[in-house]
């Protein structure tokens, strides 16, 4: 909502409430024909009235013709071979003002200087998979438990070589370049989809063996006799012998693989995204048990107040949003 309308809509509040024009004037900053010219159009029109009757400044068509123009430059590769156009590269090149082109892309939600990657899957059975693991988080099984399992390797136990500058008034807290690494780390975490809580697990090997004696870590918490569904990527630690064995000595578990370079599915990874940037990335680590400790410390805090990730997007949903995307890249090559 605008400041203005805020502005008269508190005025009217304030008539309701029983103030006077002299209270009103003072607290709102107006004139007592401001007050009396918006109170006889809320009488009349109500909450319509309240709205600006001034239709602002009529456009031009050279201004309107200048931001085509300006839109349509910032589309096209700049001519001396630099990758993307700034607000004052930009301005020169077209003879207009720099403040006109950041007026212009602020109104059309343009950021050249900005870019994001993408990841697009190659797996042919892209839709069943997809399907599969996004069913199980709208509607999973009945008396069956659902875990998004992945392992986190190689995280690092890093030691600064030189202090941490901490936070102050216009300064942010620093940190030297230079750094010790005392050896890695990986963790193997089990999110429960129904409640939040997560089972994790260090090791200092990341192979397929490590990765079974974590999934039977986590079946002897359930219940014998209960479905358990584990949902994980492809990577091929995840599909080897043992893990074929391990899934025949339990025939109530069933491992659902997502799709190829479709790690987004897997809400683990929002999990081990948090992990990241509160306990570890900052963190500083003079051994790999200091490392463990800090892990650990954080999955007994997330612990103590899980929160379940909500998926609201439907399988239909997602896969018309890649057909759209893959729509604008096959176009984009033309």
């Amino acid at each position: 909502m605008k400041a203005g309308e805020v502005r008269r809509a508190k005025v009217i509040l304030r008539l309701a409430s029983g103030q006077s024009y002299r209270a009103i004037m003072k607290q709102e900053n107006c004139s007592q024909v401001f007050i009396a010219r918006w109170k006889e159009r809320f009488f009349k029109e109500r909450l319509a009235g309240l709205y600006a009757r001034h239709r602002g400044k009529i456009v031009s068509e050279a201004i309107i013709a200048q931001e085509a123009r300006i839109l349509r430059a910032t589309k096209q590769a700049p001519p001396d071979g630099s990758t993307h156009w700034s607000t004052r590269r930009l301005a020169e090149h077209l003879g207009v003002s720099h403040s006109r082109v950041a007026r212009v892309w602020a109104r059309a939600g343009i950021q050249p200087h900005r870019i994001r990657r993408y990841m697009a899957s190659t797996d042919p059975e892209f839709e069943e998979k997809a399907a599969d693991v996004i069913g199980l988080y709208l509607k999973p099984p009945l008396n069956a438990a659902v875990f998004c399992v992945d392992e986190k390797s190689a995280i690092q136990a890093l030691d600064r070589l030189d202090p941490v500058l901490p936070l102050s008034p216009g300064r942010a807290e620093r940190h030297g370049f230079e750094y010790y690494r005392h050896g890695t780390l990986s963790l193997y975490a089990a999110l429960d989809t129904k409640s939040g809580q997560v089972v994790g697990q260090t090791s200092a090997r990341h192979n397929s063996a490590e990765f079974v004696a974590f999934l039977e870590d986590l079946i002897a918490r359930q219940a014998p006799e209960r479905a358990i569904h584990i949902i994980c990527d492809n990577l091929s630690a995840h599909e080897t012998k043992t893990v074929w064995d391990f899934l025949a000595r339990h025939p109530q578990v069933r491992i659902h693989y997502t799709p190829t370079y479709s790690s987004w599915l897997n809400q683990v990874e929002r999990w081990f995204a948090t992990l990241t940037q509160n306990y570890i990335r900052r963190g500083t680590h003079r051994s790999t048990r200091q490392l463990e400790q800090a892990i650990r410390r954080y999955l007994e805090v997330h612990n103590t107040d899980p929160k379940p990730f909500v998926w609201s997007k439907s399988a239909d949903d997602i896969l018309a949003s890649i057909e759209r995307f893959c729509l604008r890249t096959s176009n984009s090559r033309h």
